[in-house]
């Protein structure tokens, strides 16, 4: 097996994901409260990753590019957000969620391309990664394929629209491995730093933003350490393993 097919194998558990809560949404979607214990659950896993598997990392080379990365990952997710705005301006008043699809495509290429950093250092630590974003992947195939149940859209387009933005994320996993692999020690440290600063992104303005726009409950709130804990133990049994 080549590894470009091993990587795209190894990328499969997020589109099954995204057919399974597709699947759950097309047949009934969650409701905002267990919407935001999925997401303070799934913003516990990621802020995991970011702090147990990448930052590490970081901190093993040396401090000048890693910042770098850093100030060019806050750029790059700032700018991101602009654009989200400006689309989600444009399409306001679309029937269809045009502006959720467009930017979901966004946040998982731009997480397709951490992934592929990932795989860059190791495969250990892609897979301990693909696990966290597995569980983003679920929650956002949730949210589009419940909004384009509510447009009205039928239930082959609310399942095939999900399972392909997913794709995207292994697309861009395996692109982002191939052009990343075999950089210079700098650029690599520098790379690793824009990741973690996406993940952190990702979880402190995006995941727990949407899950705070209902009331917290203490359970929502434990799920978030919850999601922290059961991290851990993954990432402990892979590593031991």
């Amino acid at each position: 097996m080549t590894p470009t097919a091993k990587l795209a194998l190894l990328t499969l558990p997020p589109v099954l994901a995204a057919c399974f809560g597709a699947l759950a949404a097309a047949w009934r979607a969650p409701g905002p409260n267990t919407s935001s214990v999925i997401q303070h659950f799934t913003g516990g896993i990621v802020f995991a990753a970011a702090a147990l598997e990448l930052l590490p990392q970081d901190r093993a080379h040396a401090l000048f590019p890693v910042v770098v990365g850093f100030v060019l990952g806050i750029a790059l997710m700032l700018a991101i957000r602009a654009l989200s705005g400006a689309i989600e301006t444009r399409f306001e008043a679309a029937r269809l969620p045009v502006s959720l699809i467009v930017v979901t495509a966004i946040d998982l290429v731009v997480d397709g391309l951490v992934l592929g950093i990932a795989f860059s250092a190791s495969d250990e630590s892609g897979i301990i990664l693909t696990v966290a974003l597995t569980l983003e992947v679920l929650f956002l195939a949730l949210s589009v394929s419940a909004a384009l149940a509510a447009a009205g859209i039928g239930r082959v387009l609310s399942i095939v629209v999900p399972v392909g933005l997913a794709a995207l994320l292994g697309i861009a996993a395996v692109a982002g491995n191939a052009a990343f692999a075999g950089l210079p020690a700098n650029l690599y440290a520098a790379l690793l730093g824009l990741g973690t600063v996406a993940l952190l992104y990702l979880v402190t303005e995006e995941l727990l933003v949407e899950a705070h726009e209902v009331p917290e409950t203490p359970f929502a709130t434990a799920a978030f350490f919850i999601g922290f804990i059961v991290f851990f133990l993954i990432e402990g049994s892979v590593k031991a393993g």
